[in-house]
């Protein structure tokens, strides 16, 4: 994406100058949600703040159970702990995220890019992991980085953002989020892809449009305590 090497990701906080925004974000469609951002600058400072704190202590907190369930996943099926795998975060920047691998290794070379229900790759420790949201803990260590953040749109792949529309670049004047609306909204995305004969294309052409009518709606709304409540919803619909 052009222009992304002039900026800072991991700065997103600081919002920059329009004129400092990558070419593929300066189009008249982006502005408004860019010009509700700009008067939001102390809410973004302390979402930042909020992401920083949160996620180190969680880290520790979390770092013993997190290990077990590594443990159960190398005695389950060869492969790595982790799956990394390339997505799309703030100013298109790139980045490989941390997550538990809940599937066969190299599940992402032996079919789509998004996750069916029943899926064939997915492990016995995999399925129980997914189940209860514990394969994205790992993404802490992103939050923690700055290549994410908790509450945000989710990060896609490369082949998915480059079929974004205008306005959906939008949604990357932002950090990608462990969580949103639209996640919540769309937490059985598996099962509706199911029985699609091409979850590829369903998820472009009809999942993701609705989807994103969410976040984009999010980052024009955008607030530091909206994000708060969007955190209580996801652990209520979690559990």
């Amino acid at each position: 994406m052009a222009g992304v090497k002039r900026l800072n990701p991991k700065r997103w906080f600081i919002l920059p100058k329009w004129e400092q925004l990558p070419d593929e974000f300066r189009t008249d469609v982006v502005m408004p949600y860019y010009d509700a951002l700009s008067k939001r600058k102390a809410s973004l400072f302390f979402k930042r703040v909020f992401d920083v704190i949160v996620s180190f202590i969680a880290i520790i907190i979390l770092s013993l159970p997190m290990l077990i369930v590594a443990i159960l996943i190398k005695c389950d099926s060869r492969g790595p702990v982790f799956f990394r795998q390339e997505r799309v975060t703030t100013f298109g920047a790139k980045f490989r995220i941390h997550k538990f691998r809940t599937m066969v290794n190299n599940a992402d070379k032996m079919g789509t890019s998004v996750t069916i229900g029943n899926d064939c790759r997915i492990t016995k420790i995999g399925s129980k992991i997914r189940d209860h949201r514990i394969d994205e803990l790992p993404q802490l260590f992103d939050v923690l980085s700055g290549n994410m953040t908790f509450v945000g749109t989710r990060p896609e792949v490369v082949k998915y953002v480059d079929r974004y529309t205008d306005e959906m670049m939008a949604t990357l004047l932002m950090p990608a989020g462990v969580t949103s609306i639209a996640s919540i909204e769309y937490k059985d995305e598996a099962e509706l892809l199911e029985k699609a004969e091409d979850a590829d294309d369903v998820y472009v052409n009809e999942i993701l449009p609705e989807k994103m009518k969410y976040n984009l709606k999010s980052v024009k709304e955008f607030g530091f305590f909206k994000d708060i409540g969007v955190l209580f919803k996801t652990v209520a619909a979690v559990f």
